[in-house]
C-alpha cells in the first residue's frame, strides 16, 4: 500500500495550556479547530508536509494520531475492518472527507483519509 503520511496529531491534557505553549515557546499560530461549538482539536499552519495539530484526550497520556492520506479509503476499510481494533468506523466528514481510524499493536492511532 502507498499512502502519503499528512496528519500528524498529540494527544495532550489541557488543550488551552498547550495551544499557548506552542503559541508562546515555538511561535506557530492556529489554522483551524474543531468542533466549532467546542473544540477539543486545533492543527497549526503549516507550509508544505505534514500538518501538526494537538488534541485534548479524556485517555491522556495516549499514543497520538497519524492520518495516512490514501487514494481509495473505501476498498482500504473493507480489507482491514475485522484484522484491527476500530477506533472510528468509516465515515464522511463535515469537512469534505472520508476517513477512518484503527489502533496498531501498541496503541497508536491510525488514520486513513480520502479527500
Amino acid at each position: 500500500m502507498r499512502t502519503k503520511l499528512l496528519h500528524v496529531r498529540a494527544n495532550v491534557k489541557e488543550l488551552d495550556r498547550a495551544i499557548k505553549w506552542y503559541k508562546d515557546v515555538l511561535g506557530f499560530s492556529v489554522g483551524g479547530s474543531w468542533p466549532p461549538e467546542n473544540p477539543n482539536y486545533v492543527h497549526f499552519e503549516h507550509e508544505s508536509g505534514a500538518m501538526f495539530a494537538l488534541m485534548e484526550h479524556k485517555n491522556y497520556p495516549t499514543p497520538g494520531r497519524f492520518n495516512f492520506y490514501v487514494d481509495d479509503v473505501d476498498s482500504l476499510w473493507e480489507r482491514l475492518k475485522n484484522k484491527a481494533e476500530v477506533v472510528e468506523e468509516l465515515f464522511s466528514t463535515a469537512y469534505g472527507s472520508r476517513k477512518f481510524t484503527i489502533v496498531d499493536l501498541d496503541g497508536n492511532e491510525l488514520g486513513f483519509v480520502q479527500g
